[in-house]
């Protein structure tokens, strides 16, 4: 905290004023990037309706306002990678901040025109925000011009992703879907995979209201 202090150009003391300790220093640094994030998404989020543009607006933005801090991210990876450490991005002092990130993940689905399998609403903004997850840890080890290829592998995944949305409701690719959310479940009563903690129960709701109008995806 002294170095921080001290590159911040504050006092010791008015460091510690505000956060108790480095790890509460990282977790605001979380929310702050967060926060950044979703000022990013507004527009894309309030003028496309494809589930397509949405999601791959939202990474976009992502990426965009992270990359001022892919050096630091690296470094802050070999503490954040530690599964007992509290600024592990499944950890309970990082909940806050996945919370809203998987709240960002579902209001990308939930107003889009996508038909989405009754099966998939719960855990769709879940799963997104885990293959969010995945797109950074990729874009951490990047070291191509502009991360060119963690755009090239962005774009590419999430054609890929929207497409295995989008025929999850056909007839042979339904027992595959069955037998992911079991997993899925069974990992989370293990507790391998935190559960949102009612954000997604209220976001199905709040989807399959306005899917009442779409045709049913059965």
């Amino acid at each position: 905290m002294r170095v921080i202090a001290s590159e911040a150009g504050v006092s010791l003391g008015n460091a510690y004023y505000y956060f108790r300790s480095k790890d509460h220093l990282i977790q605001a640094f979380y929310a702050r990037t967060h926060a950044d994030h979703a000022r990013a998404c507004t527009e894309v989020l309030a003028t496309e309706t494809r589930l397509k543009a949405r999601l791959l607006g939202v990474m976009r933005a992502k990426i965009e306002t992270i990359q001022p801090y892919q050096r630091f991210s690296g470094v802050l990876f070999k503490t954040a990678a530690d599964p007992t450490s509290p600024l592990n991005p499944f950890s309970d002092s990082s909940r806050a901040v996945r919370q809203e990130a998987t709240a960002l993940f579902a209001q990308v689905v939930q107003d889009s025109d996508q038909k989405v399998h009754h099966s998939l609403l719960a855990e769709l903004p879940d799963l997104l925000w885990m293959y969010h997850m995945g797109i950074i840890l990729f874009w951490i080890y990047d070291k191509s011009p502009g991360c060119a290829r963690t755009v090239r592998l962005m774009e590419r995944t999430v054609d890929i992703v929207c497409k295995m949305i989008s025929i999850a409701y056909l007839p042979p690719v339904r027992p595959l879907v069955r037998a992911t959310l079991r997993l899925l479940q069974e990992l989370r009563e293990i507790g391998e995979i935190p559960a949102t903690e009612g954000i997604v129960e209220k976001t199905t709701e709040e989807t399959t209201e306005k899917a009442a109008g779409k045709p049913a995806a059965e």
